[in-house]
């Protein structure tokens, strides 16, 4: 495995390094070097796997920004490493200001950590995981927000503010410089799933467009007027521009008038100033991320349509909420019978043909479009033959050293919970013992102890689907794993896994970006040069302030409401950002 980088070189040596770098770049493009068709083929530089070879012009490659001219060098400003958004009074309604940063800690579960290790790095990669961003069309008639009445986390009174909190994320990302423990160029940023909420064309369409760049109004149905709960005048929802004592004000939430013309008012997104890649999670697949409900006409209807519920008893919502938890009705059929039973009490909305549901191949096509691209790669991941496939995994070249396979795990029966089928854990098999001499990250939406849910595949009803723990089976057989990364559960995670083999890889989970703390995850692969790799992890919040001023509701400052509104949100949970040993780490293990 060739030397990419030492960050114990001197200046001059660093600045050229980085440029040869930039020159070599990841070479990781999706037309260039995917397999999302299962095709089985080493990852090389040049090759094209999934479609016909293209001329070295030709080739997108997903290349990291252009080195500056002075050498890249550590750093912690805008990160947590300096600062954490904390509560600044004690009781009610929390208003947030600048905390203490958290520290970086040293896990040696897999590996003995060796002294002198700084002074010999070689940097492999570096990449930022962005993960359950949950864009969202609040206004959307299938929403299920009625559920709160039972569950007060069932809804957020933040939700409406999706759209300015993940741009913000955006411009954090773009200021940084670069990896900040090693100093070398970041390389790209992953999506690991839940990019959208209700699986509609309207948030498919915003996600786009606040990854690779463009403006956009978070709104639909009627252009100029919000309709939904925030107006309702249900005293069960957070009404901002109203006088009502609802259940939120109550407990401190504030009276912001002009907050809902703001939410809808047109946004835009400078777009990443790195390459994306994007994986698909439950929510991205599936109406309401729970239901395989695309070939239900009455369903379709009613996401387009004029009326959307607002209000039920506690008990319906329970028994709702219940059927869900309990994989009770994958197929959405009871769900259509609730609707159906609870059409007296609907309200009348704006139609929008925007908010259809999108299909697996809805969403790959919108990745391939050239309006997207952003700074590429083509396709961000995927290619015309996952399209023509009907697949959404693929693996891509990160650098010389490594490569990254992104899975699918969402499972198109039903229900929030993953799996993968048979065709696609030998895919990755295959793949892994294909590059053999690469280390590989995979990346998915799920947890391995997520993936539980073995309903077949509608597409493949034969098929076998497999659990998480067969999945870290498979990775423990090989020695070149070196981390899977995902998200879903929404809190901080990092799992060491161990086979009796003596291999063993890290399982990095990173909180979402829709509750709070909000973050985004840096990932550092360095050669430690003594039998040892590191993967140093550190967690980003956006680039919004942590004080707000409710008179601010320009894009700005609706992003850093976003984050304090997160916070307060009655029922959140209070430990998402996971132990110290979940954050800023550095994790060790033995070289393969």
């Amino acid at each position: 495995m060739s030397r990419i980088r030492s960050v114990a070189t001197s200046a001059a040596q660093k600045g050229r390094e980085a440029l040869e770098i930039n020159r070599r770049s990841v070479l990781a493009a999706a037309g260039a070097v995917s397999l999302s068709a299962g095709v089985g083929y080493a990852l090389r530089p040049t090759d094209s796997q999934a479609a016909p070879a293209a001329t070295e012009e030709q080739q997108p490659v997903a290349e990291s920004r252009k080195a500056p001219a002075a050498p890249l060098a550590p750093y912690t400003k805008g990160t947590t490493l300096a600062s954490v958004a904390a509560p600044r009074n004690s009781s009610g309604y929390r208003r947030l200001g600048d905390g203490a940063g958290w520290k970086r800690v040293l896990r040696s579960d897999l590996a003995a950590a060796k002294s002198g290790r700084e002074h010999r790095r070689t940097a492999l990669a570096a990449f930022v995981q962005f993960t359950d961003l949950h864009l969202m069309d609040v206004q959307h008639p299938l929403r299920l927000e009625y559920v709160r009445v039972h569950d007060r986390h069932a809804w957020r009174p933040h939700e409406a503010l999706t759209v300015p909190g993940a741009i913000s994320l955006v411009e954090r990302v773009n200021a940084l410089r670069g990896a900040p423990v090693t100093g070398s160029p970041l390389h790209f940023v992953m999506t690991t799933g839940d990019n959208t909420d209700n699986n509609a064309h309207s948030e498919l369409e915003w996600f786009m467009k606040v990854m690779s760049g463009g403006r956009m109004s978070p709104n639909t149905g009627d252009p100029k007027h919000y309709q939904g709960v925030q107006n309702s005048g249900l005293k069960l929802f957070w009404q901002p521009d109203s006088t009502v004592r609802d259940a939120d004000k109550a407990v401190g939430f504030p009276h912001l008038a002009g907050f809902l013309a703001a939410a809808i008012r047109e946004v835009r997104s400078p777009g990443l100033n790195l390459p994306w890649y994007s994986t698909v999670g439950n929510h991205d697949a599936l109406p309401l991320g729970c239901y395989g409900s695309h070939a239900d006409p009455y369903l379709t209807a009613a996401a387009i349509g004029g009326k959307k519920l607002m209000s039920v008893t506690d008990a319906d919502a329970k028994k709702l909420q219940d059927s869900i938890r309990r994989a009770q009705d994958p197929k959405g059929s009871g769900y259509r019978d609730f609707l159906k039973a609870h059409a007296r009490s609907m309200r009348s909305v704006t139609p929008d043909e925007k908010r259809a549901p999108y299909t697996p191949a809805d969403y790959l096509k919108a990745h391939l479009d050239p309006a997207y691209q952003g700074l590429g790669p083509v396709g961000h991941g995927y290619s015309s033959a996952n399209v023509d496939a009907g697949t959404q995994y693929y693996a891509f070249r990160i650098s010389d050293d490594v490569i990254g396979i992104s899975l699918d795990t969402t499972d198109a029966g039903g229900h929030y919970d993953g799996s993968i089928g048979t065709a696609q854990l030998n895919w990755l098999d295959k793949t892994l013992t294909e590059n053999k001499d690469s280390y590989a990250v995979v990346f998915s939406h799920h947890t391995s102890q997520s993936m539980t849910n073995t309903r077949p595949d509608p597409a493949h009803p034969g098929e076998r689907r497999h659990t998480g723990a067969e999945v870290v089976t498979l990775l423990n057989r090989h020695a070149n794993v070196l981390a899977w990364v995902n998200g879903h559960i929404h809190r901080n995670l990092i799992t060491p896994h161990t086979a009796s083999n003596g291999r063993s890889f890290w399982e990095i989970t990173t909180a979402s970006h829709v509750d709070y703390p909000h973050l985004a995850r840096i990932v550092e692969l360095v050669d430690n040069k003594d039998g040892t790799i590191s993967l140093f992890t550190t967690l980003i919040e956006s680039a919004a302030p942590h004080r707000t001023d409710f008179t601010d509701l320009s894009q700005t400052g609706l992003a850093a409401l976003y984050r304090e509104l997160a916070f307060n949100a009655p029922g959140a949970g209070k430990a998402l950002a996971g132990n110290p040993v979940d954050r800023n780490t550095e994790l060790v293990l033995k070289r393969g």
